[in-house]
């Protein structure tokens, strides 16, 4: 993983670990924790580690908790970084395996505003 050449910035020199997240999507308060982020010149990269065992061959197989985790930390990041497209992955550590998420996937907006409406009625 740390060798694999899409993810070298995510453990180079510039890549903050442990990445406190606070923003708002729509009437949500989205506060989280990225594993791994790497803000280079022209794009934003962030991963998140899990422990699945064994974890999905294919992103269709991902829960829809952690598809729905990402979607809203790269919603967050993309109203930071305007000018950059965010990129997603998950490492899954049995395994030692990699699994980019598409941009078709954690633009899905049924993904979305499922999640924003779940977090709306626990908010109030």
């Amino acid at each position: 993983m740390l060798t694999h050449p899409d993810l070298a910035p995510l453990f180079g020199a510039d890549a903050r670990a442990e990445v406190p997240l606070v923003g708002r999507v729509g009437d949500v308060i989205v506060s989280g924790q990225v594993d791994r982020l790497w803000v280079g010149p022209n794009e934003v990269l962030l991963a998140d580690f899990k422990t699945n065992r064994p974890p999905p061959l294919r992103e269709g197989g991902v829960s829809r908790a952690y598809r729905q985790q990402m979607a809203l930390y790269r919603a967050v990041l993309s109203q930071l970084y305007l000018d950059k497209p965010v990129r997603c992955w998950l490492i899954w550590t049995d395994g030692a395996r990699i699994m980019p998420l598409s941009e078709a996937l954690l633009d899905d907006p049924g993904l979305l505003s499922l999640t924003l409406s779940a977090q709306t009625a626990e908010q109030r």
